[in-house]
């Protein structure tokens, strides 16, 4: 469900979260190129109650509460959770992942995250959309950005590009976690009955904007 990687993050929380999202760990730099510019996408396409998958520090989670929604946030890892909730004492951040949680809200409008979706495989990411599909109303909404690839050949080009310049930590990600294509994530929101729109962010992350039919 996800929750495999949950530890890796137990290091990245106390050391390194925050400069790999502002940019100032070059390794990761052109994942998070526009990284700002990602979570505002995110958050000016849904509106009332939304649920975040994966809080982290809570930088999507500001968005989302200056934006004026309610939050609900779903966190597994225990020591990013508990940033969020520090940072945010007013809303509710519980532990859960993109398939095992309890929102506690008879309404959700919708669901968001960013650079989370990887964490489960293309068949856990099927049956994760099609409980959101279950819990959300008409034109309910999924707004997820992530890393994804045109193709498999153009994952492995990347790999190969990140290997040559050594930047071998990004290339061990893309390689251990589940990067999908973009046809496989069209065909899976559509089988979950959404209609979907990508839209390119960077080099690697796409916005994934899906309505409920």
């Amino acid at each position: 469900m996800g929750r495999e990687f949950v530890d890796i993050f137990d290091e990245w929380a106390e050391e390194s979260y925050e400069a790999s999202v502002s940019g100032e760990d070059p390794e990761y730099r052109d994942v998070f190129i526009g990284y700002d510019n990602i979570l505002n996408e995110v958050a000016k396409r849904v509106s009332g109650t939304v649920v975040e998958f994966g809080t982290g520090t809570g930088n999507l989670t500001l968005k989302l509460i200056e934006a004026g929604f309610s939050v609900i946030g779903i966190e597994p890892n225990t020591k990013m959770r508990q940033a969020t909730a520090k940072r945010f004492p007013s809303i509710d951040v519980m532990d859960g992942d993109l398939i095992q949680f309890e929102a506690g809200a008879e309404h959700i409008d919708a669901f968001v995250s960013t650079y989370v979706f990887h964490h489960l495989t293309d068949v856990e990411k099927g049956i994760a959309l099609n409980k959101y599909a279950e819990l959300l109303p008409s034109n309910g909404k999924v707004v997820f950005a992530d890393t994804a690839f045109t193709t498999e050949d153009a994952k492995q080009a990347q790999i190969r590009k990140e290997r040559k310049r050594g930047f071998h930590h990004v290339a061990d990600d893309l390689e251990r976690e589940y990067y999908t294509t973009i046809p496989i994530l069209s065909n899976l929101f559509e089988e979950a009955g959404f209609e979907i729109n990508f839209t390119r962010m960077n080099d690697f992350v796409w916005l994934m904007d899906a309505i409920k039919k």
